[in-house]
């Protein structure tokens, strides 16, 4: 099959081909890169002041723009000199050798595939939600800041996540506008005959055409499917319709359009990645059709393919409690999987459910695509450290007997990629302390760069952020004031909120009951008291949706609301609708501290607080996701005492009483503390070390760094080794899995000796292996990890067969005597080059005292 190629210009009714000097412009507009790194705001803002402010979206501005005002502008040297010089400069930053290709020229890796059901890229691209689609925006970004060789694979939403309006009664309102192709920076994937490049998935009766899209994001490319083909009944054309909409079936269909229907585009594509990243459980299915392109082309069975393949699979999952992993029902599963599983993998449904279920002879078990994540990857990682504990214990019960601290979790803190958060003013002040060049590689020096910035310096650019933050709100709710048909008084009024001077607090998310967006409210006399002192007053500004199915969610909204449009509120707290990206972006550059309370463990990770570090803002935040292990008390405020407490509600009763304590007497004391130039200084202070501790470690850069260097590339080394000559190894794995199989139950422990020599415990154990070559296994002395350490795992010795002891063996190990005997137990557990146990194989035997 011949590679498509790109069609040069979208979807679009606009007649431009005889525009010159319209391609340049479109190339510009078409690339992600503006939505970063902002040198081509200026152009879009010369051809449609007014569009480019409201939609920061260039392919809306090229699309609208008259074909007069393009030969206009396109016709003035200065204008034109600065398109090419713009076009040049991005030509260059593609071929420039970036981090990755500085530092790992030699990799065995070549391309990552990163599956995702959402991406926060911009504003312009509405495919997202939240949390996940932020994470794997930002990680695309910084692959292509960094030179990591990624491709995405996602899907193109008709109508993506609701957009929320607050009706008069302070109820949220879900609207579903749709995203019409040709107003989104995305180009149609062509084969070079001009054909549409689309791709036919089978379903239950009924075949479903997908069409295939590109996003340019710098140097990475993303591939995004969509159903909206002509060929597909009505019912079909809405499987992409709405992102986190629908029942278990419609998810059940996206699903599988994204993994089995994204994989096979990067075969149409003729790419071929070492590392498949699964951003969550969601794209799960890519393990299968990854599988099953082996197959076909080594003609090998699937369990040789699965071996071979999944050594290049890393899956990161982002939940913090079992309820959150898709699940689906066996029957849903073999009505729409069971010919796949059948025909194309050659496995019995069975087999198939086996791999998403813990217990494989439970029939009534459901369908975990979490657990089919994790039986098809090499690796697994959670999303923050806390993130790892607790996803250690999810996973537990796939380990059976292994300590929770060996399940094969690891993890890898998110970041955010700063140069999309950071304001104008945040990117001046971070450039001239630290060079243009501080997000493109490891970053060493920022700490001593930040730490150089005066007081008055770092005074002066808050002030200026919150002035900032003032104006749009107010701009905002006026706008939206007038929308809903507001009193002409009640639009005027919302134009003059906010004072700039004012201490500013932000509460922005996804309103959901563990996210606790009420602690604030619990005392609402108090928090009346708080905002309203004339010495010493406080603005809070919330924003945040509720999904459409969540009803309590959607009453905490409205309990703000209502609380909000009190006279006596008015003046001191406002909510801002339609939570969104570019809502966001404002509100980390300008808030002075950003508060979050979910009930630990919840919170994954949690990224809207990384946004307001390279905007100077401070955290108050429970000790949850990577605030748990960011905090140092100079750099922030917490709550929670690091445990665990469920759902009390005396707990969040006492939680809010120090929420209130916290502002009341350190937060807003320390604010309005100024010296004879009326500048804060133990709050510069904080929010100095701040910027210069945190901001570099919880930046994109730093997390893909870390995928690349702990992730993708062994996991590349690992998978070549495993596919060469057809998966010879893979088969060799396979061998020695059905030899355990089949002699592990016989496995068992004989005499143990210790004795203490010299300071330390001379063990020697007998272990019977019945038949199984020794090669096969490996036998440890264990004892688990004091004070949080790693748990002892010391390899015992062979040291010669049993006499007159058929199978049986004596195994030796000295360790220190600087614990109890008895802390040490023998074990056996399976043992084979290069494979990860206990994620590839979960067998353990323990000595019986």
């Amino acid at each position: 099959m011949n590679q498509p190629t790109i069609a040069n210009q979208p979807v679009s009714g606009k007649k431009t081909e005889n525009v010159e000097g319209f391609d340049s412009l479109a190339e510009l507009a078409l690339d992600l890169r503006w939505s970063w790194n902002h040198c081509t705001d200026e152009v879009w803002r010369q051809l449609e002041p007014e569009l480019w402010d409201f939609t920061q979206n260039p392919w809306v501005v090229l699309q609208t723009v008259s074909q007069d005002k393009l030969k206009s502008v396109l016709a003035d040297p200065t204008f034109r000199k600065r398109v090419d010089d713009l076009l040049q400069a991005k030509h260059r930053a593609a071929e420039t050798p970036a981090w990755f290709q500085k530092n790992h020229p030699q990799s065995p890796l070549k391309c990552v595939a990163y599956f995702s059901m959402e991406y926060m890229l911009s504003e312009a691209l509405p495919i997202y939600s939240g949390g996940l689609g932020n994470v794997a925006g930002d990680q695309l970004k910084a692959a292509s800041d960094l030179g990591v060789p990624v491709v995405g694979v996602g899907l193109l939403y008709q109508q993506g996540y609701f957009r929320q309006v607050i009706d008069q009664d302070g109820a949220q309102q879900a609207l579903y506008p749709y995203n019409d192709p040709g107003q989104l920076p995305i180009t149609p994937l062509r084969q070079p005959n001009g054909e549409w490049l689309r791709l036919e998935i089978v379903l239950p009766g009924y075949s479903v055409w997908l069409r295939a899209w590109q996003v340019q994001v710098g140097r990475v490319k993303l591939y995004l499917l969509d159903s909206n083909d002509a060929a597909n009944f009505p019912a079909h054309r809405g499987i992409t319709s709405e992102l986190y909409g629908g029942g278990p079936e419609l998810r059940l269909k996206q699903e599988m359009l994204l993994g089995i229907g994204g994989w096979r585009l990067l075969a149409a594509l003729g790419i071929k990645p070492e590392v498949c990243h699964l951003n969550e459980g969601h794209a799960a299915f890519a393990v299968l059709e990854r599988a099953h392109s082996f197959m076909q082309e080594n003609a090998q069975p699937f369990e040789v393919a699965l071996a071979a393949t999944r050594a290049g699979n890393l899956f990161t999952t982002h939940t913090a409690v079992a309820a959150g992993f898709d699940r689906f029902a066996p029957a849903l599963i073999e009505q729409y999987l069971g010919v796949y599983a059948t025909q194309k993998l050659g496995i019995t449904v069975r087999d198939l459910l086996a791999l998403g279920r813990q217990n494989p002879d439970d029939a009534t078990e459901s369908f975990n695509m979490a657990y089919l994540a994790i039986n098809g990857s090499g690796s697994v990682n959670g999303v923050s450290r806390l993130h790892g504990q607790v996803s250690r214990h999810l996973f537990e019960s796939l380990f059976p007997q292994w300590p929770a601290a060996e399940v094969p979790v690891s993890h890898v803190t998110n970041g955010v990629h700063m140069p999309t958060w950071d304001s104008a003013a945040a990117d001046d002040f971070w450039t001239k302390s630290c060079g243009e060049d501080r997000w493109l590689g490891k970053s060493e020096t920022l700490e001593q760069d930040i730490r150089r910035a005066p007081d008055d310096t770092l005074w002066q650019f808050r002030a200026t952020a919150r002035k900032s933050l003032v104006e749009y709100a107010r701009d905002h709710l006026s706008r939206h004031y007038a929308a809903a048909g507001a009193t002409p008084e009640t639009v005027e009024e919302a134009k003059h909120l906010f004072d700039p001077n004012i201490l500013t607090l932000g509460f922005a998310r996804r309103f959901a009951s563990y996210k606790r967006p009420n602690l604030l409210l619990h005392d609402p006399e108090r928090l009346l008291r708080l905002l309203s002192n004339t010495q010493r007053p406080v603005q809070l500004i919330l924003a945040g949706k509720a999904h459409p199915a969540d009803r309590e969610g959607q009453a905490l909204i409205q309990k703000w609301i209502q609380f909000i449009r009190q006279p006596a509120i008015r003046p001191h707290a406002i909510f801002l609708s339609d939570y969104d990206m570019h809502l966001t972006g404002r509100l980390v550059h300008g808030v002075d501290v950003w508060l979050n309370a979910p009930r630990r463990p919840w919170e994954a990770c949690g990224t809207s607080g990384m946004k307001v570090l390279v905007n100077g803002g401070i955290n108050l935040s429970e000790l949850d996701g990577w605030w748990a292990e960011a905090y140092v008390p100079d750099l922030g405020w917490t709550l929670g005492d690091g445990q665990e407490h469920g759902s009390d509600p005396s707990w969040d009763a006492a939680e809010a009483e120090t929420l209130y304590e916290r502002l009341e007497r350190e937060v807003i004391p320390e604010f309005y503390t100024r010296n004879d130039k009326g500048i804060p200084t133990a709050w510069v202070a904080r929010m100095r070390e701040s910027m210069a501790r945190l901001t570099p470690r919880f930046s994109a850069n730093r997390a893909v760094c870390e995928y690349t260097e702990q992730h993708y590339i062994p996991l590349a080394a690992a998978c070549q080794k495993r596919v060469a000559n057809k998966g010879a190894i893979a088969r060799q794995i396979v061998d020695w899995r059905h030899s355990l199989e089949q002699k592990w139950i016989t496995l068992h422990f004989g005499a143990v000796k210790a004795e203490t020599r010299d300071g330390q415990y001379i063990f020697e154990v007998s272990a019977y292996l019945n038949g199984l070559d020794p090669k096969a296994v490996r036998v440890e002395l264990f004892a688990d990890g004091i004070n949080h350490d790693h748990p002892v795992r010391q390899e015992m010795t062979l040291l010669h067969p049993l006499a007159n002891e058929s199978g049986g063996f004596i195994y030796s190990a000295t360790v220190p005597a600087t614990r109890p005997q008895t802390d040490y137990t023998a074990r056996v557990i399976p043992h084979c080059d290069g494979v990860a146990v206990p994620l590839e194989d979960p067998r353990i035997l323990w000595q019986q005292r």
